[in-house]
C-alpha cells in the first residue's frame, strides 16, 4: 500500500527510474538491465577491489620514504600488470561507491525502506559510510600530493568536530610526525575497514532469500571489460610526491570519493558535518515515520498445511520458518514472521493445497492472504466463465505492480490483478482452460523488475515445469497460454501482446467450432 506520510517516496524519482528502466531494457534486455543488478554489481566491484588490492599491498613499501616510489613505479615500469591493477583498483572503487548511491536512491524512490525491508535499509546505510572511509584512506597510501590533500582534509574536518582535545593536523600531519608508525596506521585503516565492510555486506543480505551476489555472467564480463578499457585508455598516475611544507596548487581530484572536501573548504567543516548529520538522520529515521495503512499478513491454516516446505523455499524475504506440527500426521508446520512478511502471496502460489480442483465448497489452503483468499479468486473465476458467452473466453492474470491489466477488461475479457503474479497457482490456468476459457494471458513485471524480487521468476519456472507446483502442460494447452511481462506504465506493450495473443488463439477456436459442428452433424 502506498504511504501517505509527509516523507513518502518521491513520485518524481520513481517516474525517473521507471523511464530509465524502459530505456535500459530496450538496450540491454530486461535480464541484463544494470539498474536491476545494482546490488550484485556492487559485490562484483568489491571483489575486484579486493583481488587487485591484495597484489597492490604485496608491492607496497609501507615506509614513508619508499611508499610513493613503490606505487609510482608500478604505473611507470610495470604498466601492463601493476599499473593496470592500480587503475582497475581505483576505478572499481569509484564504481562501487556509485552503484551503492544509485541503489540507495532507487530503493528510496520505490519506497523500499519500510516494514519487511527495514532491516536491509538500516544495515545498508552504514555500508556507504564504510565504503567512503575505505576509499578516502586508500589515497593516503600512495602518499602523493592527492594523498596528502586527502589526509589533511580529513584531519581538518575531524578537527572541526569537538571530540578531540587537540588538533589532528598538528599532532599527526607535520614534517616531524609523519613516520613509518603513522603509515602503519594508514595501512590498518585501509585494510581493516574493508573487513568490516565485507561483514556488513553479509549482514545486509541475511533477510533476503536467494540474494543475487553476482550479476549475470554476460553483464559481469562486459563490466570487467569496460573497466579494463578505461584503465588502459586513462591509467591512474601519481601526482608529485607529498611535501608537507608545500601546498599543492593544482590537483586532479577524484570527485566521487573526495567530493566533500572541496565543499568543506568552500564553506566550513561545521557546515559539512551538519549536512552529513541531517542526511544520515533522515535516512535512518525514514523507516520509522508512520504510514496510514498496512496490508494483512499471510496466515497459516494448520489443518491444511502438511509441512511440504514449498512456501519456505519460495519466500523472497525469509519470512517463513518451519516448526513442529501440532497434528501428529505431519512433521512440520509453516510459521510466518510478521516483521518479514511482504504480503506478496508468493507462498500461496507455491502451496499444493491452493489448487482450485479440490472438491470443497470453500477452498481453504495451507497458507493464504486473509484480505485476498485464494477461494475468492476461484469463485470469481467460476462466475466469469459461467456467465461468459462463446466469445468471452480470455482470462488475464496480472500483477498490481506491473502493467495494469484491469484497463483491458471488456465483455470478452476478464482480468484478475494479484499482489504479485507469483501468487497465482499454475493449476488455476488449467482450471480456466478446462472450464471453457479460450485462452489465458499471464502478465507481470519484467524479469528482474519484480516488486517482490522472485515472483516473476518463480512463475516462469512453474510454467516451464522446473519448479513445484508446476503447470501440467500439453501441446494443445500451451497454445492457449500467452505471456506479457510488462512493467508499470507499459500498458501499450500489454495491449499489443493481448492483440497478438487473440490472433493466435482465434484459429484454434474456429477449428474447435468446426470440429464440434462436424460431430453434431
Amino acid at each position: 500500500m502506498a504511504s501517505h506520510s509527509p516523507f513518502r517516496p518521491s513520485q518524481f524519482g520513481r517516474a525517473i527510474f521507471q523511464q530509465l528502466d524502459r530505456y535500459f531494457n530496450l538496450v540491454f534486455g530486461s535480464k541484463l538491465n544494470p539498474l536491476c543488478h545494482l546490488g550484485s554489481l556492487g559485490f562484483l566491484f568489491f571483489w575486484i577491489i579486493a583481488v587487485s588490492g591484495i597484489y597492490l599491498y604485496a608491492m607496497l613499501d609501507t615506509s614513508v620514504a619508499q611508499a610513493y616510489n613503490s606505487i609510482n613505479n608500478l604505473s611507470l615500469n610495470q604498466w601492463y600488470l601493476g599499473g593496470l591493477l592500480r587503475s582497475l583498483h581505483r576505478y572499481s572503487a569509484d564504481a562501487f561507491i556509485l552503484v551503492m548511491v544509485i541503489h540507495l536512491i532507487r530503493e528510496w524512490a520505490f519506497g523500499h525502506f519500510r516494514g519487511f525491508r527495514r532491516f536491509s535499509w538500516l544495515t545498508g546505510i552504514p555500508l556507504l559510510l564504510f565504503a567512503f572511509a575505505c576509499g578516502i584512506g586508500g589515497f593516503w597510501l600512495s602518499w602523493d600530493q592527492l594523498g596528502q590533500f586527502s589526509a589533511q582534509a580529513t584531519a581538518d574536518w575531524l578537527d572541526g568536530i569537538p571530540i578531540f582535545a587537540s588538533s589532528l593536523t598538528r599532532n599527526f600531519l607535520n614534517v616531524n610526525s609523519v613516520n613509518d608508525r603513522l603509515f602503519s596506521l594508514f595501512v590498518f585503516i585501509h585494510l581493516g575497514l574493508p573487513l568490516l565492510l565485507l561483514f556488513g555486506l553479509w549482514f545486509h543480505i541475511q533477510r533476503i532469500s536467494i540474494a543475487d551476489v553476482f550479476p549475470p555472467r554476460v553483464l559481469a564480463g562486459a563490466t570487467l571489460v569496460m573497466l579494463l578499457v578505461i584503465s588502459i585508455v586513462k591509467p591512474v598516475l601519481s601526482h608529485p610526491a607529498a611535501d608537507l611544507g608545500h601546498i599543492p596548487a593544482m590537483l586532479s581530484i577524484d570527485w566521487i570519493m573526495l567530493f566533500a572536501f572541496p565543499f568543506m573548504y568552500a564553506t566550513s567543516s561545521y557546515l559539512l558535518s551538519g549536512v552529513l548529520t541531517v542526511i544520515l538522520a533522515i535516512l535512518f529515521l525514514l523507516p520509522f515515520f508512520p504510514r496510514n495503512s498496512t496490508t494483512p499478513l499471510a496466515t497459516v491454516d494448520p489443518d491444511n498445511c502438511n509441512g511440504c516446505r514449498r512456501c519456505f523455499d519460495d519466500c523472497p524475504y525469509a519470512a517463513i520458518s518451519m516448526v513442529p506440527h501440532p497434528n501428529s500426521r505431519f512433521k512440520q508446520l509453516a510459521r510466518v514472521d510478521p516483521d518479514l512478511c511482504a504480503s506478496c502471496g508468493i507462498c500461496v502460489g507455491s502451496c499444493p493445497s491452493s489448487t482450485p480442483f479440490r472438491s470443497v465448497k470453500k477452498l481453504v489452503t495451507g497458507i493464504d492472504l486473509p484480505h485476498l483468499p485464494i477461494s475468492t479468486l476461484r469463485q470469481q473465476l467460476k462466475k466469469s466463465l459461467r456467465n461468459a458467452d462463446s466469445e468471452k473466453r480470455i482470462i488475464i492474470f496480472g500483477c498490481d505492480h506491473g502493467a495494469r491489466v484491469n484497463l483491458l477488461q471488456d465483455p470478452n475479457i476478464t482480468a484478475f490483478s494479484l499482489p504479485c503474479i507469483g501468487m497465482l497457482p499454475p493449476s488455476f490456468i488449467e482450471y480456466a482452460l478446462r472450464d471453457g476459457a479460450a485462452g489465458v494471458l499471464i502478465s507481470g513485471c519484467q524479469s528482474n523488475n519484480c516488486e517482490f524480487r522472485l515472483g516473476q521468476k518463480w512463475m516462469e519456472e512453474r510454467i516451464e515445469g522446473v519448479r513445484e507446483p508446476h503447470f501440467r502442460t500439453t501441446d494443445s494447452r500451451m497454445k492457449k497460454v500467452g505471456f506479457s511481462w510488462a512493467n508499470a506504465g507499459e500498458e501499450i506493450a500489454l495491449t499489443n501482446a493481448l492483440e497478438e495473443f487473440k490472433n493466435t488463439i482465434v484459429p484454434l477456436n474456429q477449428f474447435n467450432s468446426l470440429s464440434e459442428t462436424s460431430r453434431n452433424g
